[in-house]
Formats: C-alpha cells, structure tokens, sequence
C-alpha cells in the first residue's frame, strides 16, 4: 500500500499537527499543578519553538506561494490556505499565554515576593535609578535610525526587538519615526532594580522591569530638543532557513559561513509581532518598510518575545521549581569510573574497565535516570586513554559548547590513536557550533569527515577498536539522542553499549559507507537509512499483518517524536484494517488519524509532555509471540527514511528486551502528563479515573532511579 491510496480525510496537516504539539506544551504552562516557574519555562518553549516554526516552516510555504506553488499538502491544502490556516488556530493560543503571563506568572510571583514591574509602576526613587541605569549601561550602545527621505527604512535583523519612536520637531512641527534596536545579547531582557528601593516594609527577593521599557521611556536623551509623542515595540522574524547546494566539504564549510552570516541578519520577513496599542499608522509604516502584508502581522495583547521568560528560572525559588533530578551511575558500571580511583573511593585493584563490563553483556542506558557522564563520556574518556584502544569512530550531529567529549577526542589523537569524527555541518542552528568543532579536532588530528553528499547525517554511533588477545575488537554505542553533555539532562534519551561482533562490524561498513565510496546496500542486524531502514520497517510491518491474517496476535507499540511518511501511515492503515493492534506514543507531529471507523480502529496514539523533552525512539513488534524491539535516531518520517542517514539497532538481550517494554508499559499509563488523540486530530489530556491512582511516568522513572530500584521495574 503506498502513499497514493491516501486520501486527504485520511493524513492530518503536518503544520496543523506540530501547532497541535506546541498547544500541548503551551497547556503545560496553563495547568495549575505545574510549578510556577516552570509554567514560565513552558511558556517560553512554546514562544521558541514557534520563532522556529515561522523562521523555517512558515516561511517555506510563504516562498511557495511567491513562486506560485499550488500543489497541495497530502491532506489537500494548498500552501496559501495552510497559511491562512496556522494564523487561524494561532491567534487564540497567543492571547491565553499573555493571559497567562499576566493573571498567573506576574501575579504568582507577586505573591512569592518576586515583582515584575512595568515603568509606570515604578516609585521615583527606582525611576531615578532606572535613568542612571540607562545613561551608565544603556544609552552608550543605542543607535536611533531615522526614517524620512534621507534615510530610507533601517534593516531590522532576525528576531530583534525594536522601538518605534514618534517624534516631533517642535520648530517646524514636523511628525518623525525612527527605530532604536533593543540591545539583547549583552543586556539582560529583566533589568534586575535594588530591592531596597522599593519602599515597602517587606523587601522583595527580586524587583525587575523589561528592558525595551527602560529605552522607551528614556526616549528624550536620544532625541534632545524634541518632542516624544508616543513609543511602540516590535519584533520582526524572518527566514532563516539555509539553502544549500550538494557541495563538496571544504565548499560546504565556506557556503555554510556565508549563510550564517546573512541569517544572523536574516531573509525575508515572515512575521511582524506588533502590540495592540500601536496605530494603525504605525504598524502601515512598519509593513511599508517591511515589505509584508497584513497577515504576516501578529497584535499581541502584552510584552513580545516570551521567549525570554526562560531567565526567570534562575531565581532562587526552589519551591517554585520541579524538583531537579541529577541521574544515577547504572550498578553495573559503579567500579568502572576512572575518577573514582582519583579520588579515593575504591582502590585502583577494584577498578574494572568500561571495555570488561561490556564484554559482559550488553547495557541499555536511559538518560537523563542514567548519568551521561558516567556512561556514554566515561566510555569515550576510557577509549581515548586505554593504550589498547586503537581506534574511535564517531557522528556528531549536536554537541555542547564546552563538550567533555571534544575533549577526549583530542585527547586520543594527541595519544596516537587514529580518530574519525563526522561532524554533521547541517544540522540546523547548531551549524555555527559545529563549523567550530570541525576546525578544532582537525588542528588536533583528529579526521574530520562532512559525511555523505546529499544526505544529512543524523545517526547516533560511536565505534571503539581495541587489541586483545592479538586481535582486534569492535565496541559499540548506538543511541537515540545527541552527544551533548548538556540536552542529555533535559531530554529522555536511550543508548546501547555492546560488544557483539554483528553490530560491531555493521559499525565498520557503516562508517566506511560515511567516509569513503562505498555503496553497501545491506547490514547484518542495523537497519539503516537510507539503504535498508524503510524497508525493514515495512517488513515488520507486513509480518504482523501476516500474523494477523493467519490468526496469530499481531501487535506494534512504537515511541518517537513525529509520524509524518505517508507511506508508513498508509501501510499501519492496512495492519489494522488487518486486525493488528497498534499503540503509539507520538511527542510531536502525527499526522495518522487513529480510531477511525473502518481505517484505523485498532490503533491509540498518545503524546507524552513532562519535565523531560521524550526523544527516544522504540519500536517494538509482537512477532507471534517472539518480539523483537529496536530503538535508534529516526523517528517515521520521510527525511529520516530517506534523505538522512539513521541507524537502529535491535536489542537482543531478553533482559534488556524486558526492560523496554515495562517502559513502553508505564508511558501508556501515564495520566498526569499524556494527551490522547482522537479521530478528529484533537487531543485530549488523560486524567486519572475514580480510584485510580495518578501516574507521571518521568517522576515514576525519577523515583525509581534515585531509590535505586530495578531500572522500569
């Protein structure tokens, strides 16, 4: 059954679908039982997440319709209508998280000592420091830019925050515009006021007012002898996306550079938040000098860019906060710890290598309950200092700015051990970072490869080869998320640490497949994209529906982040047209329609929002009664099937085996913090039923980490 027995009532709107996603977060920061400032935490995901969403995928179909692109979505939207119908379901999210902002946040942290001020609230004494403040730290780096025929409308660059200023010339009585940019990378977004200026008895822990506030109501020292007759803000958002041409590395890294460069100023404008106090002659004058139309402007009923809520989690509100989750050391790797013997905590004879204990048997990680840095950065620090290492392989799509693992990179090469990274120049808004890295392990030694042309390559694999015994043997991690000390406690993630010959040699050929010009079109136990992995999983697929039709239980349980293929849509269309049981956990995007009468009866799909981002992939299939479980980097969509190269591995090993599916067990109970789709694309929030007990899988892993129980026992 391939895509084009879809029809358009049988595929949800992938654009519609990931706005559905970013609801969901939203939600969280609504819900009352979440902590105050993680509702501002969530709040301002759901204002990044969207900054992404325009500067790529809306401005994508904003280019459609400039070409004049009238091809339709597979759900039958043209590109225009799409549009039309993002702004449509936005509109009202927008005004609930400023509602929000408002009644809950400001007033919540009111009521916690915490004041989040705006200018005209401010006593004279804090007015007075505020001025200071703007002359000492402010002012200095301000530029007003003129608008009239002499100076034609300024740039504004990518996701700035602006000052529209009216003024006027009390001589000739001449009305001007200028805009002044909102200094952000230097300055704080909340300018921090002296407690003990607020006049009360009580002091406040923190006093803070935005800093566009602190300019606008400064105007008058950027505009000597003139009239201030009125303030607007403003923040314009543009394309960001960067188009590339197949290029060979060296070219590659230069034609990267110089789109980075005009992304920091950014392409054509897609968005223009504006608030709703802003005349209408304003906000004509700032499309004119836009070049946009009405629909590309956002009224925003409150402060714009809310992204910046993020730098309220740093208060010193404990209480108002989930209680932080640090991760475990798994037991079974307790006395492979390097520094331990540093510091005294077991003697250099209890020390078991890392290499010893895989050898052992195969070790499934689940982060963040199971420590990174004792796990994955522990094998990578061992191999670059075991002298019977002789070789690391590894991908590396998203790092950390101060990457232990860069590190120890270096470190084996300085130790004469040969070193291959593939470092992934396009990985979206990381490319900068990357581009970095690539030019430092290259001055270190280390062999630094931009992977396959044509294919952006997002598997997550590192190969160790070490001498033993007179012979070489392979070890392997193979993992979910990224190599990045830091989303490794911010997103649930699973990795497998193994010795098996098989994988190890599947590593072998795959890395030669990355670096060199091989064309292997077949593994002997990883399913990779874009060679084998589509259509393995169709296999699978198709054998469950082969066991349903011989009347044997045919039953998948899958996890990832987006279900977007409409091949795949189609094909678990027929499995459970077939009878096979299907229940997913969809975090992001999903544009199959479950429970639909006649379609897709048998097949549940919830999502799954919490403390954690859920970014592991498990894909798990009944077999007739001998499952089989995979996990790895690609999520069901057509990039990752396709135009990426993925790797999944199976998990072998019957306890380990076990231990995904009470995971997969414990994420379908969960009531506090999933959502169930419904036949009509709509989700709704689970909630416990009468007697029943609430479950929070992630706080139910956390319990189970830190008491030291079996792992998703």
């Amino acid at each position: 059954m391939c895509s084009a027995a879809l029809t358009p009532d049988q595929y949800i709107n992938r654009e519609l679908s990931w706005l559905a996603f970013n609801q969901r977060v939203l939600a969280q920061a609504l819900d009352e039982r979440t902590p105050l400032l993680d509702q501002a935490k969530f709040s301002a995901i759901f204002s990044n997440n969207l900054d992404e969403f325009f500067m790529v995928r809306v401005a994508s179909l904003k280019s459609q319709v400039e070409a004049g692109v009238a091809t339709q979505s597979e759900d039958g939207k043209t590109p225009l209508e799409q549009l039309l119908t993002i702004r449509e379901k936005l509109i009202p999210l927008l005004q609930q998280q400023q509602d929000h902002y408002r009644r809950q946040i400001k007033n919540g942290l009111r009521e916690h000592n915490v004041q989040l001020l705006d200018y005209k609230q401010l006593n004279k004494a804090q007015r007075d420091w505020v001025r200071s403040y703007f002359q000492t730290s402010v002012f200095p780096v301000l530029t007003p830019l003129a608008v009239d025929p002499a100076h034609p409308f300024p740039f504004v660059s990518n996701l700035s925050l602006n000052v529209a200023a009216v003024i006027r010339d009390p001589e000739t009585g001449q009305q001007q515009f200028a805009r002044v940019k909102v200094p952000q990378k230097n300055l704080p977004r909340f300018v921090s006021i002296p407690p003990k200026l607020s006049g009360s008895r009580q002091k406040p822990i923190h006093t803070a007012i935005p800093q566009e506030q602190v300019i606008a109501f400064n105007l008058e020292m950027l505009f000597p002898g003139m009239s201030v007759e009125g303030h607007y803000f403003f923040r314009v958002t543009r394309d960001a996306d960067l188009e590339l041409r197949d290029l060979e590395a060296d070219d590659l890294m230069l034609a990267l550079e110089q789109g980075l460069r005009k992304r920091r100023i950014g392409g054509e404008v897609v968005r223009l938040e504006v608030p709703n106090e802003m005349p209408k002659d304003v906000i004509e004058l700032l499309k004119s000098g836009l070049a946009i139309e009405q629909d590309d402007v956002y009224v925003i009923d409150g402060p714009l860019g809310l992204d910046d809520l993020f730098g309220l989690t740093s208060l010193p509100l404990a209480k108002l906060k989930s209680k932080s989750h640090s991760g475990q050391t798994p037991a079974v790797m307790a006395r492979s710890q390097q520094h331990l013997i540093e510091a005294g905590s077991i003697k250099a004879e209890e020390f078991e290598s890392i290499f010893s204990v895989i050898r052992r048997g195969d070790i499934l990680l689940h982060h963040p309950y199971d420590l990174f840095s004792t796990t994955v950065e522990e094998f990578i620090n061992q191999a670059a200092d075991d002298p019977l290492v002789a070789g690391i392989k590894m991908t590396l799509y998203r790092t950390s700015k101060d990457s232990p693992i860069i590190a120890a990179l270096i470190r084996a090469a300085e130790n004469g051990k040969q070193v291959m990274a593939l470092v992934e120049l396009k990985a979206r808004f990381d490319e900068d970072n990357n581009i970095q890295w690539a030019k430092q392990l290259e001055r270190s030694g280390v062999h630094v490869v931009y992977g396959v042309l044509g294919l952006k390559t997002h598997t997550k694999i590192v190969l160790v080869v070490r001498k033993e015994a007179e012979k070489l043997r392979s070890y392997v991690h193979i993992g979910t998320g990224n190599y990045n000390s830091k989303t490794s406690k911010l997103y649930t993630d699973l990795g497998l640490l193994s010795a098996r010959p098989e994988l190890g040699q599947d590593l072998v050929e795959l890395f030669n497949y990355l670096t060199g010009f091989s064309k292997q079109q077949s593994f002997r136990r990883l399913l990779v994209a874009p060679v084998t992995l589509r259509k393995g999983m169709e296999n699978l697929i198709r054998r469950e529906i082969d066991h349903a039709h011989a009347g044997k239980p045919g039953r998948i349980r899958a996890k990832m982040n987006s279900l977007v293929d409409p091949g795949i849509i189609a094909l678990l269309y027929e499995a459970s047209q077939a009878g096979v049981q299907i229940e997913l956990i969809i975090r992001g995007m999903c544009s199959l329609i479950p429970g639909k009468k006649g379609l897709s009866e048998s097949i549940t799909v919830i999502s799954i929002i919490g403390q954690f981002l859920e970014h592991s992939r498990i894909f798990w299939f009944e077999n007739g009664g001998s499952p089989e479980v995979f996990i790895g980097s690609a999520d069901w969509m057509t990039r990752n099937l396709d135009r990426r190269v993925e790797a999944v591995t199976p998990v072998e090993d019957h306890p380990l085996r076990e231990k995904l599916e009470r995971l997969l067990d414990l994420y379908f109970s969960d009531n506090r913090g999933s959502w169930t789709m419904q036949s009509n694309g709509q989700f709704t929030a689970r909630q416990a039923k009468d007697n029943e007990p609430t479950r929070n899988s992630q706080t139910e892993l956390i319990t189970q980490w830190s008491q030291g129980l079996p792992p998703m026992s």
